[in-house]
């Protein structure tokens, strides 16, 4: 749609005449699949509470919601699903708790409101919180069991292997490596060390699903973004076995978990436990075939693709239940190019972020700067800085100059050669629409979309501000120097309107403020209103857009 509709309204001061500028119609486009379908179900990692939250697990709370508050604009009439937790099970637990003195449950039940306090203080959208000690995601991890055992899918064995505690998981010979700089095997993937372990376990037939994965991720492009996951995934179930997957731990080894239906001597392994967290939060096993699953998106860090990629689609294929839609699994964080560690000392605390710069600002940096999820990215406080300065200049300080007394004293009648004129002119540059950035998964792309027209016309509107202070009476001296009249004036408001809209995935709060300052009623705050003079603006008041340290107070003046 490369062109926007005139809506006709009881108010024609606001219908502009041109109204075909390419960048703004395709800035606003409103080309948007409204049919009605299942509910939208998005899910985050389920974080691992052996220490306090970090950046890490913030940047993938705020990619989940941008996804579900777009869903929420954007088709205004489906249901989202939202669940995030935490992973409670396992032998890191258990040696955190016990470094610590404590039970694991005490531990647990500490951190785990830590990651839930975190989703509340970055204005997360979630609508379920999961905790894999709750008896429901019990109840739900046995039925998957016996499920596949039932299907002669799972038997007891012996494993042998590199074993890391940190990552709770074995890997093969071709998986590790051994540098020279430490007597101590790591994984290639994850950097972890590792152990050999050799114990007697329970193991699922994850080779049984070998040819029906490389099927799958072959014939399904969009499985996992970004494209280079899957490519790999393909290319190593073309090269490689699939071994079986061990499932539990000897019961005196891992006390901290789930028992084995049955057998009480073994606990189930802990990303077997970990990952039936997603078909729990949708009412499994009650809900079986119920109307919300599979996930649209599941948000993981690049770390776990394999988990998410062979461990859960091959057990869901067992039971007969479809696979999620897609993977989005995103890069990580990094402090000076290096991993953040505690033992480092280089852990970037998201609390601390989000009191300094505040809320949206953090989430803001984090869309721009890491919203492409294809490479690592330096989590730097002065470039987190000049964001901060960026949103709060373009949107904050222009909601401030087009509502001062100062400028609606110097609203003049149009000029031959208006500043709608010029605005239409300098719009005439393509620019990308944010709903098919978003469909793509570029979170990236589409916030530089809304900030690219936002810049040129701020950019334009003080430029002839200035040229404004040299209007003397009712003559220019510059016969074609543009003029802030009062059409351009509701014109700007409307774009800001609009603005407001598209920006309420990534910002929410500021949006929220914007909209109410702009008196945009509630009920036309979806993508079906930015359509130019569809939606109202109401009487303009006085607010403070955003929050932090060095804050701006928008408004009236």
């Amino acid at each position: 749609m490369l062109f926007c509709r005139k809506i006709p309204t009881k108010a024609p001061i606001y219908i502009l005449r041109r109204l075909r500028s390419p960048a703004l119609c395709q800035f606003i486009s409103t080309a948007i699949d409204t049919s009605i379908s299942k509910p939208f179900y998005i899910t985050t990692p389920i974080f691992y509470p052996n220490a306090a939250p970090h950046i890490g697990h913030l940047y993938s709370l705020v990619t989940a919601d941008i996804f579900a508050r777009f869903t929420c604009i954007s088709e205004p009439d489906r249901l989202v699903h939202f669940l995030t937790g935490t992973d409670e099970h396992g032998l890191k637990i258990q040696k955190a708790a016990k470094d610590r003195g404590i039970e694991p449950s005490v531990l647990c039940d500490a951190l785990s409101e830590q990651f839930r306090r975190l989703g509340t203080r970055a204005n997360i959208s979630n609508t379920v919180f999961l905790r894999t000690t709750e008896a429901r995601h019990r109840e739900a991890v046995e039925h998957v069991w016996r499920d596949l055992a039932a299907q002669d899918l799972i038997y007891k064995g012996t494993y042998s292997g590199w074993y890391s505690i940190s990552d709770e998981c074995f890997y093969t010979d071709s998986q590790i490596t051994h540098p020279p700089s430490s007597l101590t095997p790591i994984s290639i993937e994850t950097g972890s060390a590792v152990e050999w372990s050799s114990e007697s376990n329970y193991k699922f037939r994850l080779s049984s699903f070998r040819d029906r994965l490389l099927d799958y991720y072959t014939s399904n492009p969009k499985s996992i973004y970004p494209s280079a996951h899957r490519e790999r995934l393909i290319q190593t179930l073309k090269d490689e076995p699939l071994d079986d997957l061990s499932i539990s731990r000897p019961r005196e080894r891992l006390s901290w978990g789930i028992p084995v239906p049955g057998d009480m001597s073994h606990t189930m392994y802990v990303w077997f436990d970990a990952l039936t967290v997603y078909l729990t939060g949708v009412g499994f096993p009650a809900e079986r075939q119920g109307s919300v699953w599979p996930p649209n998106i599941q948000v993981i860090g690049k770390d776990i693709v394999r988990f998410h990629a062979l461990y859960l689609p091959a057990m869901l294929l067992a039971m007969g239940m479809p696979l999620s839609h897609t993977l989005l699994a995103h890069a990580h964080w990094t402090a000076q190019q290096r991993k953040m560690s505690k033992s480092i000392g280089n852990v970037a605390d998201p609390f601390d972020a989000m009191d300094t710069w505040g809320v949206d600002a953090v989430r803001f940096y984090m869309a721009r700067v890491g919203g492409r999820f294809r490479d690592d990215v330096d989590w730097s406080p002065e470039q987190l800085e000049k964001h901060a300065d960026e949103i709060r200049s373009l949107l904050g300080n222009f909601f401030l100059r087009i509502t001062s007394r100062t400028i609606r004293k110097r609203v003049a009648s149009a000029p031959q050669f208006t500043f709608v004129q010029l605005l239409d002119q300098s719009l005439d540059g393509p620019n990308g629409r944010v709903e098919q950035c978003m469909e793509k998964f570029e979170v990236g792309d589409a916030l530089d979309a809304i900030i690219l027209v936002l810049r040129e016309v701020r950019s334009l509107f003080i430029s002839c501000s200035t040229l404004l202070t040299r209007f003397k009476g009712e003559r220019c001296i510059n016969t074609h120097c543009a003029l802030v009249d009062a059409k351009s004036l509701l014109m700007l408001r409307e774009f800001l309107r609009v603005t407001g809209i598209c920006l309420q995935p990534f910002i929410p709060e500021a949006a929220h403020n914007l909209l109410d300052a702009l008196g945009v009623p509630k009920a036309e705050r979806s993508m079906d209103f930015t359509a130019v003079g569809k939606g109202n603006v109401g009487e303009v008041k006085g607010v403070k857009l955003f929050e932090g340290r060095r804050e701006i107070a928008s408004g009236s003046q």
